[in-house]
């Protein structure tokens, strides 16, 4: 079956890497202008790459072997439906050593540094609260958030959120603050590499709990760059929906990233643990 696998790039965030002078600040865009923003004249939207542009030419197997594809008029039309354009990004020495994409996920034995590692590398996750909607009002609901422990090469475990009002999630923190948020390693390249299904125990999946706090205002600076670092775009969203940043305070670290059971690491060696 492998044979029959065409190589393709799936993209789950279309956030990148920016330096400070490129990111807006406080841009002032009122509602009637935010459908401007998906009018790209870079073609970010218009053009996809295809897989032999950012993977090569050929696909490398986890155990090694180079797949040629067959087909590359269906490989890269495969690769162009789903695929943006990676931008080159320049990183320090030790960030650039110590990627995702270069190093790899750490050893399953090694809990607290596999947990930092998925909530780093991690763009986005799915937040689970108790809802406060009238149809389901006592009932989880989950919703998805793009969020941030810091620049790349800056992890601090503690996970930033950049949130506006109008989201009922928001209206649910208001009533009960406590919430779930949850990460698969699935949504890195590592999983579909060695052919794991996101629920395959080995294909690593992350939940934090905690309470979700409005961040204060010495803390300020660091969630703006640990936001809009990784998602440059945040900064050119409408000011009238009053965004503000937010932040989880942990209570727990649930992990499971192999067989035979899950792992609770405690928030001590969670904190003390790095990515890289």
């Amino acid at each position: 079956m492998e044979s029959d696998r065409w190589p393709y790039t799936l993209r789950s965030s279309v956030s990148w890497v920016v330096s400070s002078s490129d990111v807006v600040e406080d841009a002032d865009l009122s509602e009637e202008v935010a459908p401007a923003l998906l009018v790209d004249g870079a073609g970010l939207w218009k053009q996809a790459y295809p897989s032999s542009n950012v993977l090569g030419d050929s696909e490398e197997r986890p155990g090694g072997e180079l797949v040629k594809p067959e087909d590359d008029n269906v490989a890269q039309l495969s690769s162009r439906l789903f695929s943006y354009r990676l931008e080159k990004v320049k990183t320090s020495p030790s960030s650039s050593s110590t990627s995702s994409s270069s190093s790899g996920p750490p050893p399953h034995q090694e809990t607290a540094r596999t947990a930092r590692y998925i909530a780093h590398y991690s763009d986005w996750g799915h937040l689970a609260t108790i809802s406060t909607q009238d149809k389901i009002k006592g009932l989880p609901f989950g919703n998805i958030f793009s969020v941030s422990d810091g620049p790349l090469d800056n992890s601090t475990g503690v996970i930033y959120f950049y949130v506006t009002p109008m989201d009922n999630t928001v209206s649910d923190l208001i009533n009960n603050p406590y919430a779930s948020l949850t990460f698969s390693e699935a949504e890195g390249e590592f999983c579909r590499q060695m052919v794991y299904d996101p629920e395959d125990p080995r294909c690593a999946r992350l939940t934090l709990t905690g309470k979700m706090v409005e961040v204060a205002p010495e803390e300020l600076v660091f969630a703006k760059e640990a936001m809009f670092s990784r998602h440059p775009v945040m900064a050119k969203w409408p000011v009238g929906h009053k965004w503000f940043f937010m932040k989880l305070e942990l209570v727990q670290v649930w992990l499971q990233d192999w067989i035979g059971g899950v792992s609770l690491i405690p928030l001590e060696d969670y904190f003390k643990a790095t990515p890289f």
